[in-house]
């Protein structure tokens, strides 16, 4: 069981046992025994089947395209191009990344492939066989473009232009100013300067990109997927095929897994553009695809890799005076996220202390490799690598106490940030600090290796996370809700667009509706996931998801039980809850109101690392964060546990490759993910509750904290059992002997 330190909730659960307990998940049997179908499993009479052809190619130019003999295949019913898609565009953040790549569209630029997963084609036949074999038979000509794929070399004067719209491979510049940076390092009787490189990081997640597409009976594109978001999904769907945005309909089957990797489509859109060419050729059947892992990897997006340089100083006290850093993201090919992702690096490579002298210049680089995206974490694991990498350096150098040192520099309440605004109410990060130590045995011995050849060592690490959408992003969730009876509410209907992917989302929500309208847990059922049914949740990420909607529900249900008072039967309420706003970093200074609110977390990590192999072993993980209120303390756990080995992997074992543009760890047989002998020996979750004064009663969101100090308290941990300071990662044997033959 997890350590639970509960302190004053300051918002009224009405009475009502349903906040604060772990019941049983509604999807839990059918998950287990089978029963939940997944977008792979989902079957219409007569489908037919799809394949998507890669371009295979970094950058290059498809001179032609012929469908010919793909055409005359055995089974194959349809091939599509690009100039089958009426606006030759998608994209999350910015319309840059063509449906289709090819001749025919009236997208300028649709021509070139910008990396080896962008489609060219699409065949739809009687079977995925058929559909296999048609796609070889397809016959093109290319011109190779130059290839870049150091973002490093992508922003330098005279490199290969990579976007047809824009004058430079820089995506954005942000810049974070504050202080003296430059006069501050005369007062410094310590400086550290150091250059990190943190690595790709694949999803991995257990169910590859599926779905099903058909028209429904309202005349509608049905498109039944995987994915984070269903309202994005439709504006970006219809956007592509010139539709209006009511004749396209998104509905969620269960999701295996996100984590990021479903924020960006894949499949939605060449679904729905399958389906809906097919009816106009008055050919009404379903279309279904199915990725292979080999496709899942190659065809979607991947956690940035950062190139970063940092220059920390402090007094002899241990005061944190001046920092100084530049951080350049690989975004690939594509937009994707990454300004956003950008945002978020360039404030929590700062992390959550005091620091009066800033500078950073943080890029988003364009380049030929595998588009980067959201991950768990969402810049803040590349960030907090560098910060509590130089936090714990600086604390060597000055032989100070880490924990210590970060006491002594850490924000409090109403502290105001290096962008020139103060942190939301509620800040908790001395709290978190100080009882992970403490949880921790901090400043105890480690029990001794059991051999010469294996040494231990203990690290430490802190960080902050954004909870909802930053720096202007608009914020909304929509919540409707049903209550059905005569004297008695017999019946409750909670419809919303919220995502389960896996993280039990739907079960805190149900939580949270029958709590807020003091009902018994089994009298409210849910309608989730459904564009057709509910107004726009937002996504399911950024930790805003338990924040939002709970706020939502709250809305909602306040409105209901007035109608219900007011004697209307049924009594149906929506609200959409809008929090407050935020604003852009300023383009010169960075200052801006950047968040709603935060969660804070701290982690201690054991060590014990073989010289001779170089295999780390991570023997025990205790997990501080204040959650503000667990809804659901089990699934919290989960979160906590499930978060540390995702993070494990990212930091010791996942190396994934990419060389010249092309993915070489294209299989889970060559990227290697954890497994339950990987895994740290023990998780000690420590779940801390001080309330969030905006939050849902009380709750921060938090599935994502966990992972952000680990990376950074593993080599902190590896430095204290081998003496050396390794600045890159995963730590694989190979390169832990490299840094140990390179100490001597």
């Amino acid at each position: 069981m997890p350590a639970r330190h509960p302190s004053l909730i300051k918002q009224s659960t009405n009475g009502s046992s349903a906040i604060g307990v772990s019941p049983p998940r509604a999807d839990a049997v059918d998950k287990v025994t089978g029963r939940s179908l997944y977008p792979g499993d989902l079957v219409r009479p007569d489908m037919l089947h799809m394949k998507t052809v890669f371009a295979g190619r970094p950058h290059a130019r498809l001179l032609r395209l012929d469908t010919a003999l793909a055409l005359a295949a055995p089974g194959v019913v349809a091939v599509f191009t690009a100039a089958d898609v009426p606006v030759n565009e998608y994209g999350l953040i910015t319309y840059d990344q063509p449906v289709i790549v090819g001749p025919g569209s009236a997208k300028a630029g649709s021509d070139v492939a910008r990396c080896e997963g962008d489609t060219v084609a699409l065949v739809v036949a009687e079977s995925e066989e058929q559909a296999a074999a048609a796609a070889r038979l397809l016959q093109m000509d290319w011109e190779d473009l130059p290839v870049v794929t150091d973002p490093r070399m992508a922003m330098l004067p005279g490199a290969p232009l990579l976007s047809d719209t824009l004058d430079t491979n820089i995506l954005q510049h942000n810049r974070l100013r504050q202080g003296n940076v430059a006069a501050a390092w005369a007062e410094c009787a310590a400086v550290v300067s150091s250059t990190y490189h943190t690595p790709w990081q694949e999803h991995a997640y257990l169910a590859p990109e599926a779905g099903l597409a058909y028209m429904d009976d309202a005349g509608r594109v049905m498109v039944e997927v995987a994915g984070q978001w269903t309202h994005e999904d439709q504006m970006q769907v219809a956007h592509a095929l010139g539709l209006p945005v009511d004749q396209v309909r998104i509905r969620y089957a269960s999701v295996g897994g996100a984590f990021g990797g479903r924020e960006d489509m894949t499949v939605q859109v060449v679904l729905a553009l399958a389906a809906w060419r097919l009816a106009q050729r008055g050919i009404q059947r379903a279309v279904k695809i199915i990725w292979s892992r080999e496709e899942s990897i190659v065809g979607h997006h991947k956690r940035h890799p950062y190139f970063m340089r940092a220059k920390f100083g402090a007094d002899a006290s241990g005061r944190v005076l001046a920092a100084e850093c530049e951080l350049v993201a690989d975004a690939g090919a594509y937009t994707y996220t990454s300004t956003k992702v950008l945002n978020n690096a360039t404030l929590m490579c700062i992390g959550p202390y005091d620091i009066p002298n800033v500078s950073v210049d943080a890029y988003a680089v364009l380049t030929n490799n595998v588009p980067s995206g959201a991950f768990r974490g969402f810049g803040g694991p590349q960030g907090s690598f560098l910060v509590e990498s130089q936090m714990n350096k600086l604390a060597h150098q000055l032989g100070m106490d880490p924990v210590e040192l970060r006491r002594r520099n850490l924000i409090g309440e109403g502290a105001i940030g290096a962008f020139g605004t103060a942190f939301p109410a509620g800040v908790t990060i001395r709290q978190v600090v100080d009882q992970c130590a403490q949880q921790a045995g901090w400043g105890g011995q480690l029990p001794a290796a059991g051999a010469a050849h294996l040494k231990r060592g203990r690290g430490i690490a802190c960080a902050l996370k954004n909870i909802g959408f930053s720096f202007g992003a608009p914020e909304e969730c929509v919540a409707t809700i049903e209550l059905h009876g005569t004297a008695q509410i017999e019946r409750a209907v909670l419809r919303h667009a919220a995502a389960e992917c896996g993280q039990g989302a739907h079960a805190v929500l149900l939580q949270m509706a029958a709590s807020a309208l003091g009902l018994p847990l089994q009298k409210v059922a849910g309608d989730f996931s459904d564009t057709a049914s509910s107004g726009n949740s937002g996504s399911a990420s950024a930790s805003r998801l338990t924040f939002m909607s709970g706020n939502s529900i709250r809305g909602a249900a306040e409105l209901a039980l007035q109608k219900w008072r007011d004697e209307e039967r049924p009594a149906l309420a929506t609200f959409r809850y809008v929090p407050r706003p935020t604003t852009m970093l300023d383009a010169q200074t960075g200052q801006c109101d950047p968040n709603i609110s935060y969660g804070y977390v701290a982690e201690i990590v054991d060590v014990e690392v073989d010289v001779e192999t170089g295999h780390v072993h991570v023997l025990n993980v205790v997990c501080a964060d204040d959650v503000g209120r667990a809804i659901n303390p089990q699934q919290v756990e989960g979160q906590i546990e499930g978060g540390i080995v995702q993070a494990h992997g990212y930091a010791v074992l996942e190396n994934f490759i990419s060389d010249g543009g092309s993915i070489k760890t294209k299989h889970l047989s060559t990227y290697l993910i954890p497994t339950v002998l990987d895994v740290p020996d023990r998780v000690q979750s420590v779940i801390l509750e001080y309330a969030d004064p905006q939050g849902p009663w009380g709750a921060r969101g938090m599935a994502e904290m966990p992972y952000l100090p680990y990376a950074p308290a593993v080599t902190a941990a590896v430095h204290a059992a081998i003496g050396v300071w390794i600045d890159e990662f995963p730590l694989t044997p190979a390169r832990v002997l490299a840094a140990l033959h390179a100490a001597g």
